[in-house]
This record gives C-alpha cells, structure tokens and sequence, in this order.
C-alpha cells in the first residue's frame, strides 16, 4: 500500500496565503459589488520594466531561427547573466562573489525550500518569530521538525521573537544552532539589518560552526547608503553563508520566474565521518539532477536589468512602491496606529488597535472598508497582535485604500 509523508500531516493550517485567498473570495461572491483593494500578497502590480520586455521579445526572435535557437540550457544559469549579477550586485559593494558561485533558478522562495535537501536531518534550525512562513513550512515538510504546539510553534525549531522592544531584531542565542534564517529587510515587519548587526551573526556563526540562510529578496528597497544589501559585504561571511536573491520584487519578475541563490566555493559542512563537504558541490549535484534551469528568454529579461536603461527603470519602479509604503506609514501613523518598516522596504508592519487579534482586524479590514492585508499571527505566534500591508499596488488603490481605513 502506498503511504504518504506523514510530516506533512503536521501543517494543521492551510498555507497562509491561499486562506487569505479563500477569505476574500467567500466575501467577494457573497458581495459582488464590492470594489476590493488587495495590499495582502507581496505580488507586484507594475509592468515589467520596458529594457526587459524588448530583451525578451528579442529572445523569443532568437528561438524563431535556427541559427539562434537554444535548447537546454545550463543548469546553473548562463555565464552572461552570472557574470553581470556578480559584477554589480556583488563586487561593486566589496563583496568577493565570483560569478561561478551563481546559480540561477525560479525563485527564491523555492530556493530557501529546496535548500535543505542538502542538509542532514540533525541540525539544530533557529528563525525568527514572527517569520516568512516558507522557512518553518518547508522544514516540517522535510521532517525536520516534531508536532506543533498551541501556539503554532514547532518542536525542533528554536523561535527567536522579534518585537518593537528589539526593533525587530532577533537577539544573538545564547544556545548553538546549526542553521540561521535571517531575511533583511524583513518580511514581515520590513525591519533592517546594520552591518554591526550582521557582523554579530556572522562572529557567531563562524565560532559555532553554524550556516546562515539569508534571505535578501528585498535588497532593492534599501536606500540608506550606511546598511549593507548583502551578507558577503560583511568580513567572513563567504566562509558561512547562503545568499538567496530575487527579480521579482526589483523588476517584477513575479510571473515570469527568476532568482539566484549564492553557494561561496569556500563554504563548507560536515559529513557524518566529520569530514568537511564543499556545499557548493552539493547544491550543483542537487541543482544539475532536479532543475533544467530558467529559460533562455527570461534569462535574456533578467541580464537587461543590467543594462543603463534597465537601471534606471527598476530604479523608478522601487521608488514608486517605496512612495506607496511612505504613504501607507504617513497615514495610518496620523490616523494613530503604531506603525513600522516601510522604510528601505515594501511593507508596514502595523500594531492592531483596540486590542483585536491579526483575524479579527483583517476579518474587520475586509467586510467594513473592503481592504485586504495580511494578519501578522500568520508569520508565527510573536505576530499576534500586528497586521502586515503591503506597498505593491497602484497609487489610486494606496491612496484611496488608506482614506477607507483611516475613516474607518
């Protein structure tokens, strides 16, 4: 008889996202005529920059001719994107990332995931409390974790809370852990890393043996030239540290599919003989066997991100939901709801008033003013209590979105 992976059995709760969906399809059918503004989802509403459509149209006229048509590609991504992504994003901040250490993929959010197919089951995992849901998801699917408790928090996860009195900043643990998530700016709270901070984590991780997941799919949205955008800018990281990164929130690539994970060739683990393993040998192996890479056209879209033109078109896109964050922070803080983030980053991270829960206040959001956010319990149990609202959407729907609930 065939079974099924039990560990997956463990996630009590559908995913957060697709019962926020579920939420607001249920009103929308029982009210049709309800004009609904979505600021829950960090899905981009923008068109794709106009350097990267007319690279990719040129890459479609690419694969109508034989002499240009491509195939397979490599698995680990083309060279002449690799080498323009290590170039700018990396070394031109002092970070010593050599384009072989790229790999290109469909997403970050899959890459964080798939990531720990190359770890052992026996690693102490420290995250952040509240966090992005995929860390502790994929780990109670990988079986990494035991049962939930009522809180939602899981056995064999060490939960380090971030509130307003650390400045949503987790504190160093005093215990060893084996693997750190760190997400900078953060989703959910749109908190910020300095390079004090970092270097904090990177001393521990060296000095504990310990590997940092950093999530840095927001990096774009820093504007203060005194914080880092990658890990690597901080001394000793290569020797400790996976960086995952994305297009979709710089280009929005959200449909379309594009990421990269960073494995440094000097970043090792152990093996059960106590052996030290390159893990960027592990991840290639992982990679070659279950990815056929991204595909040439995206690839193409992705390299004109690059180019003069594509810089300064994302440069005017991430400004433009950085404007919707100002407004958003401006207008519920003067309507006097303790606010955070938005601020070298896409989301407002919002206190809920009168002492509502996350669902009660997102419960109340949608069937009063027909506003949709995201309610902060879904990012762990430290998340009760805050609400998440997203920046990405049309200035119109920002606008009018926040006079309903400042009226309200």
């Amino acid at each position: 008889m065939a079974t099924v992976n039990d560990n997956y059995l463990k996630l009590k709760a559908g995913y957060l996202f697709p019962e926020i969906a579920r939420r607001v399809n249920a009103f929308a059918q029982a009210n049709p005529d309800a004009k609904i503004i979505r600021l829950g989802i960090g899905d981009v509403t923008e068109p794709l920059p106009e350097a990267c459509r007319t690279a990719m149209i040129q890459a479609v006229e690419e694969m109508g001719d034989r002499t240009t048509f491509r195939g397979y590609g490599p698995e680990q991504g083309y060279a002449w994107l690799r080498e323009k992504i290590a170039a700018q994003d990396f070394q031109a901040r002092g970070a010593e990332i050599d384009a072989s250490e790229i790999f290109i993929s469909d997403g970050s959010k899959c890459d964080t995931g798939n990531i720990l197919e190359i770890f052992g089951h026996n690693n102490t995992i420290a995250v952040t409390d509240p966090v992005y849901p995929v860390y502790v998801d994929t780990n109670v699917m990988a079986g990494n974790t035991g049962v939930a408790n009522d809180q939602g928090e899981f056995e064999g996860l060490v939960y380090l809370p971030i509130s307003a009195e650390n400045n949503f900043t987790a504190e160093i643990p005093s215990q060893k852990v084996d693997l750190i998530y760190l997400c900078f700016p953060n989703n959910p709270t749109g908190a910020t890393a300095t390079k004090e901070y970092l270097k904090a984590w990177v001393d521990y991780a060296k000095a504990n043996n310990s590997i940092i997941f950093f999530d840095a799919a927001y990096e774009a949205y820093i504007t203060d030239p005194a914080l880092p955008h990658s890990i690597y800018e901080i001394a000793g990281a290569r020797e400790c540290a996976i960086e995952f990164r994305s297009f979709s929130k710089n280009a929005g690539f959200t449909g379309t599919r594009c990421a990269l994970t960073v494995v440094p060739k000097s970043l090792t683990a152990k093996a059960a003989d106590n052996s030290d393993v390159e893990l960027w040998k592990l991840w290639n192996r992982r990679q070659s066997t279950k990815f056929n890479g991204v595909s040439y056209i995206v690839q193409r879209g992705a390299e004109a991100v690059y180019s003069p033109e594509g810089q300064t078109q994302i440069k005017a896109l991430v400004g433009f939901y950085l404007d919707n964050a100002k407004i958003i922070r401006e207008k519920l803080s003067a309507a006097g709801l303790a606010v955070y983030g938005g601020v070298n980053a896409p989301y407002v991270w919002v206190k809920t008033p009168n002492g509502l829960s996350s669902w009660e206040f997102f419960d109340k959001l949608l069937q009063t003013v027909n506003v949709v956010g995201t309610p902060g319990s879904g990012f762990g149990a430290a998340g009760e209590g805050y609400f998440r609202i997203s920046a990405f959407n049309s200035r119109e729907n920002v606008e009018e979105a926040m006079q309903r609930i400042t009226k309200m």
